[in-house]
């Protein structure tokens, strides 16, 4: 039988979240809202946490699942009652970004790489091989745009136009999202919108982040020296120790190791 000492003070605990790794990808176990939410659930309710701390290293992706689970994080926040911080380790850009903003506080290395508030598209076009080796492309569609930038077709400008039309509305939500977060600690007068990254102190002094500091020496100061840290985190699926889906994993880790490549890591 447990007997609660009313004069004992329980020490606060931190629930630690790990966010790495490049954001709805193909593989198991990658980061999207669906993979994410038990882990959050759990990190916020579970023993009632003083605080939640992200550990963020991510190079982006999916923007939608970006914006997913960074409302989850501020709407458990709110909800809960418990302050959110992000440490940053090698990279939190564009969607890594996005989460790291989800924080009330965020804070990197030294080296960290953060920034790259901006949306990209990329493709290929392969009519001309087509062409040379004596293929002929043959699609059908009902409706004009359904077929918008077949790579295996000359790029119209109207397609063009049409999807840099997509990528604004989306750079657009991206900046709201980063000037509700950050507000007034970011610098008057600073372009930060243009998909440029910075070093962690350029961005300190940018009013991207709130200092260098790292998790524990942090939060020690914040919460004591004897607070406790719970962690969480995605697990790799059973079935994939064994092997399983080995062909779509390596696909998914080849899009994740070119997405940190962008950023020379």
């Amino acid at each position: 039988m447990k007997v609660s000492l009313p004069f004992l003070k329980k020490q606060p605990t931190v629930s630690v979240v790990r966010l790495s790794g490049a954001i709805g990808m193909s593989g198991r176990g990658s980061m999207s809202d669906t993979t994410l939410a038990p882990v959050l659930e759990k990190a916020f309710r579970k023993g009632k946490p003083a605080a939640v701390a992200l550990e963020v290293n991510s190079p982006g992706g999916s923007p939608v699942q970006s914006s997913l689970i960074g409302a989850r994080i501020q709407r458990l926040s709110k909800e809960l009652d418990v302050p959110v911080f992000a440490f940053v380790e090698d990279v939190a850009a564009s969607g890594g970004y996005w989460l790291a903003a989800a924080a009330d506080e965020i804070y990197a290395d030294d080296s960290s790489v953060l920034g790259s508030i901006g949306v990209i598209s990329s493709g290929f076009g392969a009519h001309l091989f087509l062409e040379r080796q004596g293929f002929e492309r043959r699609v059908h569609t009902a409706g004009h745009s359904k077929s918008m930038l077949d790579p295996f077709a000359p790029e119209k400008p109207e397609d063009v136009a049409r999807l840099e039309g997509l990528l604004r509305d989306i750079h657009e939500n991206f900046t709201a999202h980063v000037k509700a977060r950050r507000g007034a600690k970011l610098e008057t007068g600073a372009d930060l919108f243009t998909g440029e990254v910075w070093l962690a102190r350029r961005a300190h002094e940018l009013g991207l982040i709130d200092g260098i500091a790292h998790l524990k020496p942090k939060m020690q100061d914040r919460f004591g020296d004897k607070v406790k840290f719970r962690r969480y985190g995605l697990r790799k699926p059973f079935w994939s120790r064994f092997g399983a889906s080995l062909a779509q994993d390596a696909v998914a880790g080849l899009e994740e190791r070119a997405a940190y490549a962008r950023f020379g890591l």
